[in-house]
């Protein structure tokens, strides 16, 4: 058999919080290692290619491109900063031999940004770090170093890992320095660390395969694809493999179809690729992660990838509202089931389970925004659906004793909202870990039961007039936290179907705000609105003046009402109480309760 082409190859993820610049920083890589022509347009946060990563700004799925620098290939993974995403960081850090930790100047590390270092730090990676932003107002770049110092400390980070080097940079306008003060003006410095700091990749292409599969894919054409990077060997078209199950059960032997791996952006087809390179493969239609693809003759597997557990869950179930099938294409229970199996075969930080029930499903992730997620994108692919309120998980420790997901969250506001947010954030069963308050800002740090937090983002937004933030990330199981207060308003609930009409809708505004507007369909327990009681209400929003009535004779159009409140589906699930279910339909969100008639509801109270 021939050998392949020997490269030097080194693979790198780019880690950091949300925000802080990771795939600006991507983008630069491409730019400047000549993969675009001069002419050709490029979109910002080119990797960053899914609908839904575009609108909110996030990365949510790790993806792969891969640069040429000098005569080094150097393969990069874009990874997600949310927390929600994190199991997508785990699986990948096995795949590259160093992280580029991205810190902002003046907000330093995050509760994020300490989940993925020490997941970089378990593995044996020796982190380069990378001060972004320095050109803010409020950077304190040495503090923030010093920060970085200690947060490697407190990860019992090792003597070589503690000396990483440090770069600085603006990422935005693709500089990186080596100094804040030097001048150049492009991203040379970070190139030269990363050769220097970082050894290629052994040739151990003589060795027999290995190949775990860290991400999977799909194409429409040739099927389930398997991605990871090669620890040792060769792999070739029309090889045939064994396939090593995370089990350590050794499937029959097979052979692989296509192989391709990256050159810049664009996935190729290679004949062969060697020891150290990310690939992709297909023909194995059953791979899954943590599967190891071997040598017939030498099947070892390389060990399980542990992906944490799920924190919340909640019950996805066919729409069968008045107004189900109007604007869907996927309405019934078999679509749905299909639809979350697929799911589960490259989101695996997705659990699925069936219930009692054959019209509904229980699906648990890592918290509200991974769930979320994976509702919008099937409400944009045609999907029909209503889904409960989230629920956290609970466990049990071998005493017995309950024990709920507790999570660190760091809030950055100005001061004068600093009190409301103390005030609720210990309502919620909160602790307080540190507070800092400095040039009009105050940043708190809290542990806090992820039950505490659920429905309370939107209401921060709301307490510091948009001007806070809010990150937040699982830490640990602890003892349960006792009753935590839920929603205090009660609901307005729609008793009768028909078309919203002005003149209704302005008598009930006098009690409450408005989820809907004039002239929208409604149907008998839809909710339109919330109370300002903590009671629920049943009106009719389609009743209209009589006409017989000639002091009221008016037209509807004089009647002025206040802009209805248009939720996201994020903040209608964090609003639905227990009894209330949100619809998602391809022709956007209701809210409703699930059991639609007052008779109904009386019942299901007894």
């Amino acid at each position: 058999m021939a050998k392949t082409e020997t490269t030097k190859i080194i693979n790198i993820a780019v880690i950091a919080h949300v925000d802080a610049g990771k795939s600006t920083l991507v983008d630069a890589f491409l730019m400047q290692s000549g993969v675009f022509r001069a002419n050709e347009e490029v979109i910002d946060c080119v990797m960053d290619s899914d609908d839904i990563e575009r609108e909110r700004g996030i990365t949510i799925y790790s993806k792969n491109c891969s640069v040429q620098y000098e005569d080094y290939k150097i393969n990069i993974v874009d990874t997600p900063g949310h927390a929600d995403f994190s199991s997508e960081v785990e699986r990948i850090i096995k795949t590259v031999d160093t992280v580029i930790l991205l810190v902002d100047s003046s907000e330093g590390p995050m509760p994020q940004t300490r989940f993925v270092l020490e997941k970089s730090l378990e593995q044996g990676l020796n982190p380069i770090l990378l001060i972004n932003k320095i050109d803010k107002r409020d950077a304190r770049v040495d503090e923030v170093v010093d920060m970085v110092y200690q947060l490697f400390m407190d990860l019992n980070a090792n003597d070589a890992q503690l000396d990483f080097p440090i770069l600085y940079g603006v990422v935005r306008d693709g500089i990186v320095r080596r100094e804040p003060e030097d001048e150049n003006q492009d991203i040379i410095p970070l190139f030269e660390t990363i050769i220097h700091h970082v050894p290629p990749y052994a040739d151990r292409n003589d060795e027999p395969l290995q190949l775990q599969i860290s991400t999977l894919a799909y194409d429409d054409y040739i099927g389930r694809l398997g991605i990871g990077r090669i620890t040792r060997g060769e792999i070739r078209e029309a090889q045939l493999v064994s396939v090593v199950k995370t089990d350590g059960a050794e499937n029959e032997k097979t052979k692989i179809n296509q192989i391709f791996t990256y050159i810049g952006m664009k996935r190729v087809v290679t004949a062969a690729a060697g020891s150290g390179d990310i690939v992709v493969v297909s023909g194995i239609p059953d791979i899954s992660i943590g599967d190891t693809i071997c040598d017939p003759d030498v099947p070892e597997g390389a060990g399980e990838i542990k992906i944490e557990e799920p924190t919340m869950s909640m019950t996805f179930m066919v729409n069968k509202s008045p107004f189900a099938g109007r604007s869907g294409k996927y309405v019934t229970s078999r679509h749905l089931k299909e639809r979350l199996r697929k799911e589960t075969e490259v989101n695996v930080g997705l659990l699925v389970e069936e219930t009692e029930s054959t019209d509904s499903f229980k699906v648990s992730g890592r918290g509200e925004l991974h769930l979320s997620v994976l509702i919008e994108n099937m409400r944009r692919e045609g999907y029909e659906m209503a889904v409960s309120k989230p629920e956290v998980i609970m466990k049990r420790n071998p005493r017995g004793h309950l024990l709920e997901p507790v999570e660190r969250v760091i809030l950055s506001l100005p001061d004068a909202y600093a009190g409301i947010a103390i005030s609720k954030m210990n309502i919620r069963k909160g602790i307080m870990l540190e507070m800092v308050s400095e040039n009009g800002f105050t940043r708190i740090e809290y542990s806090v039961p992820t039950r505490g937090l659920m429905g309370y983002r939107s209401e921060f937004i709301n307490d510091t007039r948009g001007e806070g933030t809010l990150v937040r990330r699982f830490e640990s199981f602890e003892a349960h936290k006792g009753d935590i207060p839920q929603r205090a308003n009660g609901v307005i609930v729609s008793g009768f179907a028909g078309e919203t009409s002005a003149y209704a809708l302005n008598n009930i505004s006098e009690r409450a705000a408005l989820f809907v507007g004039p002239g929208t369909p409604v149907y008998e327990g839809m909710i339109i609105g919330m109370n300002s009681r903590n009671l629920d209400m049943i009106v009719n929003p389609a009743k209209t003046k009589k006409k017989t009535n000639m002091r009221a004779a008016g037209s509807d159009e004089n009647i002025k009402l206040s802009p209805p409140i248009i939720m996201t589906l994020e903040e209608s699930l964090e609003f639905v109480g227990d009894d209330e279910l949100v619809e998602v339909v391809p022709g956007g969100i209701r809210l409703r309760k699930k059991y639609l008639t007052e008779l109904e509801r009386r019942r299901s109270g007894k």
